[in-house]
């Protein structure tokens, strides 16, 4: 070979070298291949249509997969396929299960001091609620789950509102020996004790065939569930939750503690960078569904109220009487969460 062509040679070489090393290292996994699996118990959809916190679910896969090189892959179990709602904190808890967008009140039985994350009257909107995640309540929530198994990756709260079938249910005394699905032991306290209601347990994906039924004259639930669950179908009132409401619902998007260990530190990274980044698409997807299903519930043919604040102020008083007394003296640290919580303005 020519000395000219030779020089050409040796010179291209490293340039390809470097070429293919610069491609395989972009393309190279962000650590251990795994294939996670995420429940909850809504409906399933898809990426664009559906209940947003399925919704959110498949966002927040796609995200973590581009950004970990596909290392990352994701299952999706909606609509209680793999899990009913209040079991997947235990499926969690022994690495049985990944992922979930979890209401963590459902484990209030097991960690009494979760019940602040669906105590009546201690938020007034989205916005507020979303405050608490950099608030020392927030921070002592997120210690309490590590305690206890599981690690918030993106923070969701969902306003709720309620539905009967025969009166509107505006204030305390028109629940009066009506059968209820209250959602939360403290609203079942509040409800039951303050207004005199009778109180029937269950997840929100058993509340349409209870009230179809019979089982139940009205449901307090998300209004992302009362959409979801064709709720309209049974009801004749509804009192929106567009301004303000008595119900605020934690629904963080959580992972197994075992889960997280697993994780490479550039996983972990990745994991909570998109969590964080969802949170914006969760306020804004909570808060058009309190407008949505309250126009979708009036086209239906139901009657709907929106609370007022001068309400929410009435409510609070039987919230304190019952449900929060009940926090303070029978929960460990009861008085100091519910003060952390109330701090937030």
């Amino acid at each position: 070979m020519k000395s000219w062509k030779l020089k050409i040679v040796v010179a291209f070489c490293p340039l390809c070298l470097f070429a293919w090393s610069a491609a395989y290292a972009q393309e190279k996994p962000v650590g251990p291949p795994m294939t996670l699996k995420i429940s909850h118990q809504w409906p399933g959809g898809t990426i664009d249509k559906g209940d947003f916190r399925d919704r959110l679910c498949r966002l927040f896969a796609q995200k973590v997969g581009e950004k970990t090189k596909g290392a990352l892959k994701f299952e999706f179990y909606p609509a209680s396929a793999l899990f009913k709602p209040v079991p997947q904190y235990d499926a969690m808890l022994k690495g049985a299960l990944d992922m979930s967008v979890y209401p963590l009140d459902y484990a209030a039985g097991k960690i009494p001091q979760l019940s602040i994350t669906l105590m009546p009257c201690v938020i007034k909107d989205h916005h507020h609620a979303m405050r608490w995640k950099n608030a020392p309540i927030g921070r002592e929530i997120e210690k309490l789950c590590e305690e206890n198994g599981i690690k918030i990756i993106t923070w969701i709260w969902c306003g709720g509102g309620i539905a009967g079938k025969t009166k509107p249910l505006i204030k305390c005394e028109d629940l009066r020996g009506v059968k209820l699905r209250a959602a939360g032991k403290k609203f079942e306290k509040m409800l039951h004790e303050g207004c005199g209601a009778s109180i029937a347990s269950m997840p929100s994906s058993e509340i349409y065939f209870a009230l179809q039924t019979g089982v139940l004259d009205a449901c307090m639930t998300s209004s992302s569930s009362f959409e979801s669950y064709r709720l309209y179908e049974q009801v004749k009132y509804f009192t929106s939750p567009r301004i303000t409401t008595t119900w605020y619902m934690f629904e963080p998007l959580v992972m197994s503690m075992v889960t997280w260990r697993k994780l490479s530190p550039d996983q972990q990274k990745i994991v909570m960078e998109v969590g964080r980044e969802m949170e914006k698409f969760a306020l804004e997807e909570a808060i058009k569904d309190d407008i949505a299903v309250a126009d979708l519930f009036k086209s239906k043919g139901v009657i709907v109220h929106d609370m007022t604040d001068d309400e929410l102020k009435i409510w609070t008083e039987v919230a304190k009487k019952t449900a929060w007394k009940d926090f303070i003296e029978k929960v460990k640290g009861g008085k100091e969460l519910l003060d952390k919580a109330l701090d937030v303005k």
